[in-house]
């Protein structure tokens, strides 16, 4: 059974190539090597994962790597842990996948309706619930609306 390895405190600058390197070098040969990097930059965020083939193997790669200084900086290295989900945020997803399927319920009537609004559906069912306040616009755009409505008004007079 295969052992996922967190590997924390990594330089930025630095390459899956460079991890999965490393680890031969020190250990030998590992199983998968993957590099947390940022969407944005590409760079290394500080952290990975490495698979190894056993629960022997991880334990002497912890002991033999954990502290190790690589770079400047000294490798943090631990078992990898799945943490179970809570209970609240399986009650979160289950509501998630609830208004999601309701959407997707709803997207399929209004398509059945070629795009056509009828009284019923003319105001969407989280509307329905909520007072009138909180349809209205924010007060800080309120004046540039109503001027807004005042020239689209002008502006169908005149045509």
């Amino acid at each position: 059974m295969s052992v996922r390895l967190y590997v924390g405190n990594l330089p930025r600058e630095l390459s899956r190539e460079e991890l999965e390197a490393l680890f031969n070098q020190e250990v030998g040969e590992v199983g998968t090597t993957k590099l947390i990097t940022d969407r944005k930059t590409g760079k290394c965020r500080g952290f990975g994962f490495v698979t190894v083939e056993s629960e022997e193997i991880a334990d002497q790669v912890i002991e033999k790597l954990n502290g190790y200084t690589f770079k400047d900086n000294p490798l943090k290295i631990e078992k990898a842990n799945d943490k179970p989900k809570s209970e609240s945020k399986e009650k979160e997803e289950a509501v998630a996948e609830k208004t999601t399927s309701s959407n997707r319920s709803n997207n399929r009537k209004n398509n059945k309706n070629n795009g056509r609004r009828t009284q019923a559906n003319s105001t969407p069912a989280e509307y329905s619930s909520m007072d009138m306040e909180a349809v209205q616009p924010d007060p800080r755009w309120a004046d540039a609306l109503a001027q807004l409505k005042e020239r689209l008004l002008a502006q169908s007079s005149n045509a």
